[in-house]
């Protein structure tokens, strides 16, 4: 079937500046989730005002919001850490995953056109360059911007405002995983994925995820105990 198309978007207006937290918060929610901020790695609250150039009060509202979200928690002597995923967290969060991540692909299968099919064989070319390089930042990058471009697609707010959630929790320890195994192993289940938006299979489409998500946390859980087996042994 063929795809339909869409005129292209209007050109952005100019509006109003993003306030100085806004501004903050989105530095540092990119550093958690590609990874510059590592699980158990603590940072101070003043540390983090030096390095963004930032003031003190947009840099703590940017941290009670990323502390609500769950991407940090709060430590004594003003300091605040990524926390490290444990085996009840993982369970959970793969749990949540595959019932909304597969159902927002599924909806993307109502939605998508031949521009956002052809934006996601983009960004998937670039993750499949990053993955054959061994470019760690590529990767993390480039899965996520795939997989948010998917669930614009989709046009189901408040699921993608949860999933982008779940990310904040669990997107530092692919930086884990690929540390340990390098790019080449990891799963993709894109290819799959692709071929069932372009077919308009909602329900493979929605397999097709449910499996990348799965196998995804499972290679986040076994790197996590291999870390821990190594640390027995230190």
């Amino acid at each position: 079937m063929d795809l339909p198309t869409k005129p292209a978007p209007p050109a952005a207006t100019t509006g109003a500046k993003s306030p100085a937290h806004q501004k903050v918060y989105e530095q540092l929610r990119a550093r958690i989730l590609f990874g510059d901020l590592a699980p158990g790695q603590a940072v101070t609250i003043q540390g983090l005002v030096n390095d963004l150039g930032a003031g003190m009060t947009p840099v703590r509202e940017a941290l009670r919001r990323l502390i609500s979200d769950g991407a940090l928690s709060m430590l004594g002597n003003r300091r605040v850490i990524v926390p490290e995923l444990k085996d009840d967290c993982i369970e959970q969060l793969d749990f949540m995953r595959q019932s909304l991540e597969p159902e927002l692909a599924r909806r993307a299968v109502w939605h998508i056109d031949v521009d956002g099919l052809s934006t996601l064989r983009l960004r998937d070319d670039a993750l499949n360059a990053a993955i054959e390089q061994g470019d760690i930042p590529g990767y993390l990058t480039h899965n996520y911007r795939f997989h948010a471009t998917l669930y614009e697609i989709a046009q189901a707010p408040i699921l993608t405002a949860t999933v982008d959630r779940l990310w904040l929790r669990f997107a530092p320890s692919l930086r884990v995983v690929c540390g340990r195994y390098g790019t080449l192993n990891l799963p993709d289940k894109h290819a799959d994925l692709l071929r069932a938006l372009a077919a308009r299979d909602g329900e493979a489409a929605a397999q097709a995820m449910a499996e990348d998500v799965h196998q995804g946390m499972l290679q986040i859980r076994a790197s996590l105990e291999d870390a821990a087996v190594d640390q027995r042994f230190d």
